[in-house]
């Protein structure tokens, strides 16, 4: 198996390299009905795009999605839904230098060993390009949700390297090009950027992610756990190298009276857990976070080898981020969209005749 998709019921499988002619992805397993253009897909592809501002990859791709298959007059039909994204703007000759070269903390080395063959192109199979799908795919799934159960997701750029929000409001997520919640932070924001970019360097990055509204007992008990599959999820978005769901690491210096969350008939005292219990989703909003690791692709040198062996200082040419953060938290809904549909239908098929069981606690206490 070489893993190119996941999901039980709700199944993504995606295809493409970042400098081949397309990329793609075939979601099975939607219910029929779901109204869906190809305009629907524009506004989460344009909040993940590169080229946007100054501060991400200056990489400028139309992003048009066809609809190849699984849509008939507007609404999908519950066979395989295929989508397609042709590559519009890439470089390939930026690579041309280290084809033959391994560069430090990229995939290039590890995909040499497994495979014995690798497109060195923008990083072939392992750029964040591939990411684009997920979001494509994820634009279905955030309307069934939506629709459906009332499921609102959303995030935010939480940190970048030292900085984090001094203030929180959801209303300026959506109005600076970090998806930052402290509008007044965003001209430092800018300023580091700009620095980073100017010295050659980069830096890491942390995204938040939520759910609202979704329904207590969606997950599975033991080895489908809800928080397992989300965690999976995120860590298989490029460059994540850590995940938390609720306190997360957190917890370790809490106390248990402190880290539990106390039930009420009024509500949840609190929601450490993330929304999850057991594996289980509780009613209240599930929460995650993912670490992101500074952008490797640099153009100062690092010394690595090449594939004869021998030593070599490699530098990046090209366009990358300064920190690719900036631009995940459209990614990171896509995959917990996807991965709260899948469950959705997952915990319709077993326990649909269940129905409502009392008590159903609120999600939170009223302030």
């Amino acid at each position: 198996m070489s893993h190119n998709h996941f999901g039980k019921l709700l199944t993504l499988t995606t295809f493409g390299e970042s400098h081949g002619p397309a990329i793609g992805c075939v979601l099975d397993g939607l219910p029929p009905g779901i109204e869906i253009a190809p305009e629907d897909f524009q506004l989460d592809l344009q909040r993940r795009a590169t080229g946007r501002t100054r501060h991400t990859s200056q990489r400028h791709e139309a992003d048009q999605v066809e609809i190849l298959s699984g849509v008939y007059t507007g609404k999908t039909t519950g066979t395989a839904l295929a989508l397609l994204i042709r590559n519009t703007d890439a470089r390939s000759k930026d690579y041309a230098d280290i084809a033959e070269q391994f560069r430090p903390g990229h995939a290039d080395y590890t995909y040499w060993q497994k495979y014995g063959i690798r497109d060195p192109r923008g990083g072939g199979r392992s750029s964040a390009r591939e990411t684009t799908m997920r979001v494509a795919a994820a634009v279905i799934a955030k309307k069934w949700l939506r629709q459906r159960y009332g499921i609102e997701i959303r995030g935010y750029l939480a940190q970048i390297g030292e900085l984090k929000p001094r203030h929180f409001d959801w209303a300026a997520v959506e109005q600076n090009p970090f998806f930052w919640p402290d509008a007044e932070m965003v001209p430092e924001l800018e300023a580091c950027i700009d620095a980073l970019r100017k010295s050659g360097d980069s830096i890491g990055a942390r995204v938040d992610v939520e759910a609202s509204g979704v329904p207590a007992g969606f997950g599975e008990p033991i080895y489908g756990k809800l928080d397992s599959d989300l965690a999976a999820a995120l860590m298989s978005i490029n460059a994540v190298k850590g995940v938390e769901i609720g306190a997360g690491f957190a917890c370790i210096s809490q106390h248990g009276s402190d880290h539990r969350d106390l039930i009420r008939a009024d509500g949840f005292a609190s929601n450490h857990a993330g929304g999850i219990l057991g594996g289980i989703a509780t009613g209240q909003v599930v929460r995650a976070s993912m670490a992101i690791k500074p952008t490797s692709s640099l153009r100062l040198p690092g010394a690595s080898v090449d594939v004869h062996g021998a030593a070599v200082q490699v530098v990046t040419k090209g366009r990358h981020d300064p920190c690719v953060g900036i631009r995940a938290t459209p990614i990171a809904e896509a995959m917990m969209a996807l991965v709260l549909m899948d469950h959705a239908l997952r915990h319709r098929a077993q326990c649909a005749d269940v129905g409502e069981v009392l008590p159903r606690i609120p999600a939170a206490r009223p302030i």
